[in-house]
């Protein structure tokens, strides 16, 4: 199984309230019979529009792990592409002001850590980010606290999310396997299973 307790590596800041689905992965994309290929269209047309000066395309920023955002990530539309074109980017967990429901719902079904901290928190680490790219960040969900650099603060996650993180049992597949002689001896009482 997989457990996430801690997530260390550089960071990238987001800035901006109300980030919608619609703009984490346009709607084009959403053809797709899987999801490869998808994290590089993250915020197609955002980056477009910036021409180059979108975070996700500043150099200083690839191989970033910690998405530091504001309120509201992930509104609009349901659709699980967003946390999936996140994650195949290279993103491991956010850090944000709060987050659209089932976009949390679908990143925690991923694995992928949604914490929240105060807007005052996110914006000190998203100015330190955009001073100093390189710095180090770790969240650490047993002690439920984010670091940047010197930077320390709490972070808040609801405890039954923080669970099935901490004890990977997130992770369906992984506990499917990890149980294999129990679903066996579960599939040989199966009346369908045993013709």
């Amino acid at each position: 199984m997989s457990e996430r307790t801690i997530i260390t590596g550089s960071g990238i800041p987001l800035i901006g309230n109300d980030i919608d689905t619609d703009r984490i992965i346009p709607a084009r994309f959403l053809r797709c019979v899987t999801f490869d290929g998808l994290g590089e269209q993250v915020f197609a047309d955002d980056r477009s529009a910036m021409n180059g000066k979108h975070s996700f395309d500043l150099p200083q920023y690839q191989k970033a792990k910690i998405l530091v955002v504001n309120a509201n990530f992930g509104c609009g539309s349901s659709r699980e592409h967003a946390p999936q074109a996140i994650a195949r980017w290279g993103i491991e967990a956010i850090v944000g002001e709060s987050f659209a429901e089932i976009f949390f719902g679908n990143c925690l079904t991923m694995g992928i850590p949604c914490v929240t901290t105060s807007s005052g928190n996110i914006r000190s680490i998203q100015n330190l980010l955009q001073e100093n790219p390189q710095i180090s960040m770790t969240l650490d969900l047993e002690s439920l606290k984010v670091q940047c650099g010197h930077y320390s603060s709490t972070v808040k996650m609801d405890s039954g999310a923080r669970n099935m993180l901490t004890t990977g049992k997130w992770d369906t597949c992984g506990l499917l396997t990890k149980n294999i002689e129990e679903v066996k001896a579960t599939a040989t009482k199966l009346p369908y299973l045993s013709w």
